[in-house]
């Protein structure tokens, strides 16, 4: 018979397992303080006199093998991520160890793991019980020993490749008790490209490497004739990133039980990088005022932009833009493991009505109605093409799809757009899913001219077949060059193959029967830039080239008028108006130079410094009508930045940046952006006014903390004078 104390001793110890494992099986995960409770008892070394407890399989701690250089996170392609926390791919396995309170026998012993994912986990796929097998089934999470050392056991744990993606806490359940983990051991679950079994699978390594791992690109802008270009930090591997990223899939308040998806997510990305309906990320502003925050084109990349919607709880960052929405959702959906690239479109029509076309009213004088003008050609639209299988749709359109971020129009009444398959578009399938006529009419839109007629009525009077959707372009596959990918979106331009998608798309719009045009063809019309392109802060010149094809003398009047327009192609007000009186003999071409001086545009400029010409005009004996529109704008100069010495990681070193003011006028409190991903955090620096051509300079100190080739951008923020930045590839040792 066992003494008092003996019998007291061990009442004592059934008593606190009774409470540790109350406290253990708690709903979810239970708090830091009982947590340290439980872990006394689990770790706490067992000794003779408490052999009742030797039954007993107990978890003593998880080791997730997180390490940023250990075999998990190399094999998931997910090292470079600043995280301390485990990163991994669906549909591919890893590896993690368990230390228990004894040797584990699998003829007796009962062990599973227990993912929950979501802040209210209960619909299907987010509470997921893992069960320990001999052999991995496929398509469904499971567990196999793989290695066992006394009381350690290795585990390789695999996922489906539909798994929704996120953060899951994990808890690990024996027959006896549930461990719980602390936060910085939950599981981070992404979308993988590298599995075959994956709806994002993409099975070039180039590609892969290009459109998910590359944390810096290139944005295009500016118009047809004069593509500008600027780099830009995505930064998806930043510190803080992915967690952003999550919290705005938390906050979309979409059911993660749908997180597997890549339509759903790039949807739901679509509508929460813009703050309308939602208070999403960038609050949009076109004013060309953007008091109270960070004026668009003064940003070079997503971090900071992230970092301070995640910080704020959800409060939109001030401003945004087409090309910043389109950065911050590459960063986003390149992040969460959705293959994405930023894409630019020039002469992007803005179709208001779903008419698909790009309609233009004038008057009986042939002065544009302004009020009926709501259709738009921006000079450039930013936004996004991403990779997937589309199972909801027929076979073929699967591949590159088109989202866009920037509001716009609503869909399903929210403000966001796609995944619509360019496969669609090039062909004019316009009724398939997502706001697939939009985008046709953003790339492959007739641009119809109407007048308006003595009884009130409008008239047919042009038809420009060829003016929207050019140059489509995005950065190429491991080099900084651009890649026109015209060809995706759509056929060549005037083949049969193009006209039939033009035809085919413009039966499911609301002006199926535009197209005929029986105007005179014998003039025709063109306007160009003569020379180099036009510099801010000097007269602009342009060509008018007038030809008459016919075999009789042609008398034409031309009336000009130049605006300055915002880049969406909204117009801020007319600078010059010009008439114009053309006299040609047969065959005859006459090409006239067109100026527009600095004093008459210098007050008047917005962001892009962007400007339309309008050319309208009659042949006196045909009334043929002629009517073309030619954008063009003012190159602002570059940030010229020079390396000063070697950079090496820990070490400070130094750049001197070169800025030369282009216009007659002081620039007032100038301030530089500048950030580098491996180099230095971003920093504003104030410099105050700059004088009428003055040219300044000024050295930056950082100390580089990654090593290899990085980039360093700088951007000016001035009132005065927008969209001027530069770039520096800095090799650090």
């Amino acid at each position: 018979m066992a003494s008092t104390e003996e019998s007291d001793r061990k009442t004592t110890i059934s008593m606190c397992t009774i409470y540790t494992r109350s406290v253990c099986s708690w709903a979810g995960r239970f708090s830091e303080t009982s947590h340290d409770l439980g872990e006394v008892v689990y770790n706490r070394p067992l000794t003779v006199d408490e052999g009742i407890r030797n039954s007993q399989l107990l978890v003593y701690s998880i080791d997730l093998l997180k390490s940023k250089t250990g075999q998990n996170r190399l094999e998931h392609h997910t090292d470079r991520y600043q995280s301390e926390n485990l990163i991994i791919r669906r549909g591919q396995s890893f590896q993690i160890w368990i230390q228990l309170s004894r040797a584990f026998d699998p003829r007796a012993d009962q062990l599973q793991l227990l993912l929950k994912l979501g802040a209210v986990p209960r619909a299907k796929g987010t509470v997921v019980s893992v069960p320990l097998v001999t052999e991995f089934q496929g398509n469904k999470w499971e567990a196999k020993i793989i290695e066992q050392n006394s009381n350690k056991i290795k585990l390789s744990v695999i996922s489906p490749p539909n798994a929704p993606i996120g953060r899951y806490e994990l808890s690990v359940i024996t027959r006896d008790t549930t461990f719980s983990n602390k936060p910085e051991n939950d599981i981070y679950l992404l979308f993988n490209p590298w599995c075959k079994d994956d709806t994002v699978f993409m099975d070039n390594e180039a590609e892969r490497n290009e459109y998910v791992l590359n944390d810096v690109g290139i944005i295009y802008y500016g118009n047809q004739n004069q593509i500008g270009a600027r780099t830009w930090n995505f930064g998806q591997f930043a510190d803080g990133i992915l967690a952003a990223c999550l919290f705005i899939l938390e906050k979309s308040q979409a059911p993660a039980s749908g997180w597997g998806d890549p339509i759903t997510i790039t949807r739901l990305t679509s509508a929460m990088v813009n703050s309308p309906d939602d208070q999403g990320v960038l609050a949009g502003n076109w004013s060309n005022n953007y008091a109270g925050g960070t004026a668009p084109t003064a940003w070079s990349g997503s971090v900071n932009i992230l970092k301070q919607y995640h910080k704020s709880g959800g409060l939109p960052v001030k401003y945004g833009q087409c090309w910043v929405f389109s950065g911050v959702t590459t960063t986003v959906l390149r992040c969460l493991g959705i293959p994405t690239r930023s894409v630019t479109n020039f002469s992007s029509a803005h179709d208001t009505d779903n008419s698909l076309t790009t309609d233009v009213y004038f008057d009986e004088h042939m002065r544009p109605i302004e009020k009926l003008n709501g259709d738009s050609i921006w000079n450039f639209h930013v936004w996004n093409d991403c990779w997937m299988a589309r199972p909801d749709l027929p076979p073929g359109m699967g591949g590159w799809q088109a989202v866009d971020a920037t509001p716009q129009e609503t869909s399903q009444g929210i403000f966001c757009c796609g995944p619509a398959p360019l496969a669609a578009i090039r062909e004019g399938l316009v009724y398939l899913k997502y706001d697939a006529p939009f985008v046709f009419a953003e790339v492959n839109s007739d641009r119809i001219f109407w007048q308006r007629q003595a009884n009130g009525s409008f008239a047919q009077i042009s038809c420009e077949k060829s003016t929207v959707g050019r140059y489509i372009s995005t950065k190429a596959v491991g080099s900084d060059r651009r890649e026109d990918i015209t060809h995706l979106y759509k056929h060549p331009e005037g083949s049969e193959r193009e006209r039939t998608a033009v035809e085919t798309a413009s039966r499911f719009g609301s002006k199926p029967n535009t197209y005929i045009c029986a105007a005179a063809s014998d003039v025709t019309l063109n306007v160009a830039l003569k020379g180099e392109e036009p510099q801010i802060g000097q007269d602009a010149h342009l060509s008018i080239t007038v030809k008459n094809c016919s075999a009789e003398r042609r008398s034409i009047s031309l009336h000009c008028q130049v605006a300055v327009i915002y880049y969406t192609g909204v117009q801020k007000g007319t600078v010059k108006k010009d008439d114009i009186s053309v006299n040609l003999k047969p065959r005859e071409a006459e090409t006239l130079v067109w100026t527009l001086p600095y004093d008459q545009y210098k007050n008047q400029l917005v962001d892009q410094a962007a400007l339309m010409l309008t050319v309208t005009g009659r042949v006196s004996e045909t009334k043929q009508v002629l009517a073309t529109q030619f954008n063009f704008r003012l190159r602002t100069p570059n940030i010229v930045i020079t390396p000063i010495g070697d950079a090496v990681v820990g070490r400070e070193t130094a750049v001197k940046f070169t800025f030369k003011n282009p216009l007659q006028c002081v620039l007032k409190n100038a301030a530089f952006h500048i950030e580098g991903l491996g180099l230095k955090a971003t920093e504003v620096i104030t410099f105050g006014d700059v004088g009428s051509l003055a040219t300044i300079s000024l050295t930056v100190k950082f100390t580089p903390f990654l090593p290899g080739l990085r980039k360093l951008l700088v951007s000016l923020d001035c009132e005065q004078l927008r969209q001027v930045h530069g770039v520096a590839d800095i090799f650090i040792k």
